[in-house]
């Protein structure tokens, strides 16, 4: 029973320390554009590999010099 006092007072407080910081990260505009995130992950950003550059050649060179 000695237990319960202390796990509820705990309980009450992380609840309410994790409600704190939800409506702290809503007025700092955490939850604005959640669209654009999801379209962000999607989006390619790397430069398209070179076509006409191949590995083989450089394999092709290693074996003449030997």
């Amino acid at each position: 029973m000695s237990g319960l006092a202390i796990l509820i007072p705990v309980a009450l407080l992380m609840g309410l320390a994790g409600l704190a910081f939800f409506f702290w990260a809503m007025r700092n505009g955490q939850f604005d554009d959640l669209d654009g995130a999801a379209q962000r992950v999607l989006i390619d950003e790397e430069a398209p590999p070179c076509v006409g550059k191949s590995d083989d050649n450089e394999a092709d060179d290693h074996d003449t010099k030997a």
